[in-house]
C-alpha cells in the first residue's frame, strides 16, 4: 500500500513546484505563450462545465497552502482555460509576496505542464470559481488539496486526495501512459512537467518506463485506446500520484 503523504505541497490535481523550462522544448506547436487555450471555459459554463481540446494545452498553477494546527491545506488556482500561462510572468513570481497578498502561509508556484487528455468536465467547482490576477498571471480558483498534518514531503508515488468532481476524458485513438502498482491499483498520466527535465515532450512518454527508477512492484506501460475512456473522482476525491519526473497520474482503478 502507498503512504499517503501529511503535508505534500508539490502534489495537487495537476503536479507542483515551479519550473524555469525553455519553452522552445516544448510540444506545443503553432501556439504562442500568450494565445487563449481552446475550448469552453468552466468559467462560460456556469458552476459546472468544463474544457474541450486540451491535448497539449499548456497551463500552470499557484498553490495557496495554509499550515494551521487544525490541518493543513491548499487552494488550486489555475490558468486552464484562461490562457496558456505566460513564461516571463510565470518565472518573476514572487512567492513570498503573493503568499502575503492571498494571506496564506505559502504560495507554491507549479508548472509549465502539458495535458495529456482531451476533455475536463467540471461537475462541480471545488474550489470558489473566483479568477485573480495572480504574479501577472490570470487564474481561477478550481481545487482544494487536503494535505493532512505534518512537514512536507515530495516523495514519488504518495497519493494525495483533491477535491474536485471532474471528469477527464482520453479520446478513441489516444495513447495512455499508466503506472500500476504493487497491489494492482492502476494511475493514468493526466498531464507531464517541463520541471524536472526541460526538454521532456510527448514523444518521450512511451519511453518512461526506462527511464523512471521504479520500486519494485510497480510498473509502467503506454497503450493506445480503441475508445473513449473516462477517468472520475470518487465521491468528489481525485486520489493523484506523480513519477520522480513529476508527471501527474490519477487513481483509475484501485487494485
Amino acid at each position: 500500500m502507498l503512504r499517503r503523504s501529511t503535508a505534500l505541497f508539490v502534489v495537487a490535481a495537476l503536479g507542483l513546484a515551479a519550473c524555469s523550462g525553455d519553452d522552445d522544448a516544448t510540444p506545443r506547436a503553432g501556439a504562442t505563450e500568450d494565445s487563449a487555450p481552446s475550448g469552453t471555459s468552466i468559467e462560460e459554463a456556469g458552476t459546472g462545465g468544463g474544457l474541450t481540446g486540451q491535448y497539449l494545452q499548456r497551463y500552470c498553477e499557484v498553490l495557496a497552502v495554509t499550515v494551521s494546527e487544525a490541518g493543513n491545506a491548499a487552494e488550486v488556482w489555475g490558468t486552464q482555460g484562461l490562457n496558456d500561462c505566460p513564461e516571463a510572468a510565470f518565472d518573476s513570481i514572487d512567492a513570498p509576496a503573493l503568499a502575503e497578498d492571498l494571506g496564506v502561509t505559502a504560495a507554491v508556484p507549479n508548472g509549465p505542464r502539458y495535458w495529456v487528455l482531451d476533455e475536463i468536465v467540471a461537475n462541480e467547482l471545488a474550489g470558489s470559481g473566483e479568477t485573480r490576477t495572480l504574479g501577472g498571471i490570470d487564474m481561477r480558483s478550481i481545487a482544494l488539496v487536503d494535505l493532512g498534518a505534518g512537514s512536507p514531503d515530495r516523495t514519488p508515488l504518495t497519493e494525495t486526495s483533491v477535491e474536485r468532481d471532474t471528469e477527464f476524458v482520453f479520446a478513441a485513438g489516444r495513447e495512455l501512459y499508466e503506472l500500476t502498482g504493487p497491489d494492482g491499483s492502476v494511475y493514468v498520466m493526466q498531464s507531464f512537467s517541463i520541471e524536472i527535465d526541460p526538454t521532456l515532450t510527448v514523444d518521450g512518454l512511451a519511453d518512461l518506463g526506462a527511464r523512471l527508477q521504479l520500486p519494485a512492484g510497480w510498473a509502467f506501460t503506454s497503450r493506445v485506446v480503441d475508445e473513449p475512456l473516462v477517468v472520475e473522482d470518487i465521491d468528489g476525491v481525485a486520489t493523484v500520484i506523480q513519477d520522480e519526473l513529476r508527471n501527474t497520474y490519477q487513481l483509475r482503478t484501485r487494485g
